[in-house]
C-alpha cells in the first residue's frame, strides 16, 4: 500500500513579532507535513506557539521564515478547503441552529442554492444529533450543543482539512468525552484530515494517529509519536496498559518543555 499524500507541509518555518521589547520569536525552524485522511495533535505548553502554527495553516498568518504550503503551492490566506473551529463556540446568536449550520452556504464560492443547503443542514443536524433544535437559539443550547453547531457549521462547507484549536477544553468532562465520541464517529464517515491542538494528552491518544510534542516558545518540534492503535477506537482504549504507558511518557515530555517554559518567564522578570 502506497504511503498517503503529503497535503500541507511547513518547511523550516519561523516566526518573528515586533513588540515593544524587540522581536519575539514564537516559532523556531519547524518542518512538518501532514498527510492526507491523517489526525495530527499539537501537544504542549500554554503560550508555545501552538496556535501560531494552526494559523499558519489556516490562511491567517504568513511565516517570516520558510514556507508553508498546500499540495506544493504557498497559502496565501483562508481557502473553504480549510475548515477552522477555536475553543469559543463561535456560533451566532442572532441565529437559529439551523441559520448557523447554512450560514457557509450563503457565501462566495460555498454558496449552493436553497434545496441543496436544506439537504446539508439535515444531513449535519442529524449527524451531531440536532434535528430536534434546528429552530433553537444559541442561548437555550449546553455549551456542548454549541460546539455540535460549530462542528456542523465547519463541516457543511465541506472542507478536506479540519483545523481545530483546543475545541473542547472549555467543557466539562463528560460533554468532552461525548464530543471526543462524536468526533470520531463522522470522521469515519466523513473522511477528513485534522489539525487538533489540545492540553490533554488522554485526547490527542484517544483522537490522534500522530501527536507532535511542541517546545516552550520559540514553538521547534520536541518530538512526533505515531499512536500505535488503530480506528475505530472506543472508551475502553483508556484501560489499555500500552494507552497508560505512553500517556505517561507524553506527558513527561510536556512537564518538561512547561519547566523549561517556566524558567524562561523567571529570567525574563529578572532581566
Amino acid at each position: 500500500m502506497s504511503a498517503a499524500a503529503e497535503r500541507i507541509v511547513l518547511d523550516h518555518v519561523d516566526m518573528r513579532f515586533t513588540t515593544d521589547r524587540g522581536p519575539l520569536s514564537v516559532v523556531d525552524d519547524v518542518s512538518l507535513s501532514v498527510r492526507e485522511g491523517e489526525f495530527v495533535a499539537l501537544v504542549g505548553p500554554s503560550g508555545c506557539g501552538k496556535t501560531t502554527l494552526l494559523n499558519m495553516m489556516a490562511g491567517f498568518l504568513t511565516p517570516t521564515g520558510g514556507t508553508v504550503t498546500l499540495d506544493g503551492s504557498p497559502i496565501r490566506g483562508p481557502g473553504r478547503e480549510r475548515g477552522v473551529m477555536f475553543q469559543e463556540y463561535g456560533v451566532f446568536p442572532w441565529l437559529t441552529v439551523k441559520e448557523n449550520i447554512a450560514f457557509g452556504l450563503k457565501l462566495g464560492a460555498n454558496r449552493v442554492p436553497q434545496a441543496e443547503r436544506d439537504a446539508i443542514c439535515d444531513r449535519y443536524m442529524e449527524l451531531m444529533r440536532l434535528t430536534d433544535f434546528r429552530n433553537s437559539y444559541p442561548k437555550t443550547l449546553s455549551g456542548g450543543m454549541r460546539q455540535r453547531v460549530a462542528l456542523a457549521r465547519a463541516y457543511a462547507v465541506n472542507p478536506a482539512f479540519l483545523l481545530m484549536d483546543e475545541p473542547f477544553g472549555a467543557l466539562d468532562a463528560q460533554t468532552r468525552s461525548a464530543m471526543q465520541d462524536l468526533l470520531l464517529e463522522v470522521l469515519e464517515r466523513e473522511n477528513k484530515t485534522v489539525v487538533m491542538i489540545t492540553h490533554s494528552v488522554d485526547e490527542a491518544l484517544y483522537l490522534a494517529s500522530r501527536i507532535v510534542v511542541i517546545s516552550a516558545r520559540p514553538a521547534r518540534i520536541r518530538r512526533i509519536i505515531d499512536v500505535p492503535f488503530g480506528y475505530p477506537r472506543q472508551d475502553d482504549i483508556h484501560t489499555r496498559p500500552e494507552f497508560a504507558a505512553l500517556r505517561s511518557e507524553i506527558k513527561d515530555l510536556v512537564m518538561r518543555e512547561y519547566a523549561a517554559q517556566e524558567k524562561q518567564a523567571r529570567l525574563r522578570l529578572s532581566d
